[in-house]
């Protein structure tokens, strides 16, 4: 499946073409932003990212991230009886998880705004008023 993102000036660039290093890079960030929201399994974490854009994140990708987060203290697990089906296994931020997410997403936002400053062809003046 393709997703499509609009950046600035309507360029639109899908998902297969924008570089799976950016992603990688991110994927802790994202994920923790997923279940931040509450509590959350792993199917529906991956559907979360497919809808916001980031495209298909395989379980081979996503389960070990889960289990390096929960080795961490960063979520904790728990197991409920599945709809006709295997139990799923749901994951909630811990303290330490909420922490965590807070420092990588203002980590994130001081990144994006330095990027942001040198390819913007259009930067403006920090004096100037909006």
């Amino acid at each position: 499946m393709t997703f499509y993102l609009v950046l600035a000036d309507n360029i639109v660039m899908s998902n297969e073409e924008r570089p799976i290093e950016w992603l990688r890079g991110l994927l802790d960030v994202c994920v923790l932003g997923v279940i931040s929201r509450g509590p959350t399994y792993g199917y529906r974490i991956a559907t979360a990212l497919a809808q916001a854009g980031l495209g298909d994140v395989k379980g081979g990708t996503l389960y070990p991230l889960l289990s390096r987060a929960e080795r961490d203290g960063l979520v904790a697990t728990h197991w409920e009886a599945g709809d006709g089906g295997p139990g799923r296994k749901f994951y909630e931020l811990t303290n330490a998880g909420t922490s965590r997410l807070a420092q990588l997403a203002a980590t994130w936002r001081a990144f994006s705004a330095s990027i942001d400053s040198v390819i913007d062809p259009n930067p403006r003046n920090p004096t100037e008023e909006s």
